[in-house]
């Protein structure tokens, strides 16, 4: 993990190539990375030492925490974002459990777990109040941050994301990741990376920091992902959004093939304090659309502050 503390453009050169008189060692492969703000270790009680890159902002800037989604990791998720987030906001970002350099644990995987996780960081960075942004995955951890821990909520920022995730059996098997399961057990480790380089929606359009992403998927905890995968099957909040009482903005990915596009608006008519903003793209927008999504985004956080000012509220 020390191989994330620092800002990026680091190249790791992995060498192996046949010599006449010697064993097979590979071509050079340099793995170009994204320039990435400073992270640091923080230490959650009974979890252990979690990365987490906190920056920008001036000394009166709301803080935003952001949650990525499944599969995904907060650098993959949103490194189109960091800099101009951080021109405006303090930034709070790291790995959920199983996923990158997140937490691994035994107890089976719970979207409840990843929130309370979230509000541990804030208190361990002396945060008291943060907007969640949360995309796909995130979107739940989001919404469950306001529901476990409204005094720490100062508004909610929802993308790419939906009020339930599956309510055909069809849908919460694919969610369950069992297709993937079994695709990864056939397969060498090569060809395993080749199958996450189709499979990963987030590196679909990033071709530049394509073994970058393979690297950084690579140290994801399976057996935790899958159970993410079920529980996002399971979740719903359906019965209990309408009750949110901070500013909220959604932000819709129009042309979406893995959130339809009739849940994301559902979200939206769910939650009576939301204003919706449109980005023309897909479920990877944040990545292949980045030059329209972050300045969406930072119209949909711009909503949100105000709103939370007016009311009264800080972060």
């Amino acid at each position: 993990m020390s191989r994330l503390l620092k800002p990026g453009g680091q190249t790791h050169d992995k060498t192996r190539d046949k010599t006449h008189d010697g064993p097979e060692v590979a071509p050079v492969i340099d793995v170009h990375k994204p320039n990435f703000p400073p992270g640091k270790f923080v230490h959650l009680p009974d979890r252990g030492d979690l990365l987490v890159r906190d920056f920008g902002g001036p000394a009166d800037a709301p803080t935003i925490m952001l949650l990525h989604g499944w599969t995904a990791s907060a650098d993959l998720n949103w490194f189109r974002c960091y800099k101009d987030l951080g021109e405006h906001y303090r930034v709070v970002a790291f790995d959920h459990r199983g996923h990158g350099s997140g937490i691994r644990s035994k107890k089976t995987f719970r979207l409840e777990d990843c929130a309370d996780d979230a509000v541990d960081v804030a208190t361990a960075l002396g945060i008291d109040t943060f907007i969640p942004v949360g995309y796909s995955m995130g979107g739940p951890i989001a919404q469950l941050i306001w529901r476990r821990h409204p005094e720490r909520t100062t508004g909610l920022v929802l993308c790419a994301t939906a009020p339930f995730f599956s309510n055909r059996r069809p849908e919460r098997l694919s969610f369950l990741g069992l297709a993937g399961l079994a695709t990864l057990a056939k397969y060498t480790p090569d060809q395993t990376r080749e199958w996450l380089t189709e499979q990963l929606y987030l590196q679909r359009r990033a071709e530049t920091w394509e073994p970058w992403a393979i690297e950084e998927v690579s140290s994801h905890d399976w057996r935790m992902l899958l159970e993410a995968g079920k529980a996002i099957g399971r979740f719903s909040s359906a019965d209990w959004i309408g009750e949110v009482d901070v500013p909220t903005a959604v932000l819709i990915t129009m042309d979406d093939p893995v959130i339809p596009l009739a849940r994301q608006v559902k979200l939206f008519e769910l939650i009576g304090l939301a204003e919706a903003f449109r980005v023309d793209g897909g479920h990877d927008a944040v990545v292949a659309q980045a030059d329209q999504f972050v300045p969406t985004l930072l119209r949909a956080l711009d909503s949100v502050s105000r709103r939370s000012i007016a009311a009264g509220r800080t972060s």
